[in-house]
């Protein structure tokens, strides 16, 4: 016999959802997860052909609202907007995932000023004013759940991901202080670090030669598909995962579980 009660801890049926960079890739593939689940839905992206297309792909077949906001979240002021606007139209946000990153990859002594500080703005400090913008709702409910998106490039890393790296494992940082500062408002906060997914940004930066060797990698001996993030990213936003808090989940095949 199903226990539904178990089940029943992972809807989401009442909540609103924002998930940033959820135009395509991992976001969009969290974003549908949350949707089925039942959460209303708020995405964004800089581009607005994909945010609507996305859009639709995340409603088909679902009684939920969708609703997307083009923004660019290096420029702050965009940023603040966003937070506006989901309060606006939705009148809550009790879901934030912070999914929005970049990587362009540097050696130390070759990096450049400029692309240091937008990767620092874009994967780390915008997660920052996002949170810090959504939070105070948060606590006046005492409810919430928030998902930095990590990676397991900020556990170990390669060759010239200094930047990358060094934001996603401040994100750990960032999520394991944020825990402590809200768990006392029944609000959790938690990283998801992804492994080798099949995504636009991994596929665009790596040659034939090290995507065979990221999937030789995994225990799995292959890549991961987005729709393989939605799960942990319903546990973490759900009552199932409720005493879950300040921990960072790897989601990677089993990548790490190799000891050399």
């Amino acid at each position: 016999m199903i226990d539904t009660m178990q089940c029943n801890l992972f809807d989401l049926n009442g909540r609103v959802a924002l998930v940033t960079g959820g135009s395509k890739g991992l976001g969009k593939a969290m974003a549908r997860g949350l949707a089925e689940c039942g959460a209303d839905i708020m995405i964004c992206s800089r581009k607005e052909d994909e945010l609507a297309a996305a859009k639709a792909e995340i409603e088909e077949g679902l009684d939920v609202r969708v609703e997307y906001r083009v923004t660019d979240m290096t420029d702050r002021a965009e940023v603040d907007a966003l937070a506006a606007e989901a309060l606006e139209k939705f009148g809550k946000v009790d879901i934030l995932i912070n999914n929005a990153g970049s990587n362009k990859p540097q050696p130390i002594d070759e990096i450049d000023d400029e692309v240091w500080d937008q990767i620092i703005e874009l994967n780390l400090t915008s997660i920052m004013r996002l949170t810090r913008a959504l939070v105070p709702q948060m606590k006046e409910r005492k409810w919430g759940r928030i998902i930095h998106i990590s990676s397991v490039l900020g556990v170990g890393s390669k060759p010239a991901r200094n930047a990358y790296s060094a934001t996603k494992a401040s994100l750990m940082g960032l999520a394991k202080a944020s825990a402590l500062d809200l768990g006392p408002y029944g609000i959790t906060v938690n990283c998801i670090g992804p492994g080798p997914f099949l995504t636009d940004l991994p596929m665009s930066l790596l040659s034939e030669a090290e995507k065979q060797e990221f999937a030789n990698m995994t225990a799995l001996n292959r890549w991961g598909d987005p729709r393989e993030l939605a799960g942990p990213a319903i546990l973490l936003s759900s009552e199932a995962g409720s005493y879950i808090t300040g921990e960072m989940l790897l989601v990677d095949g089993g990548a790490f579980a190799r000891a050399l």
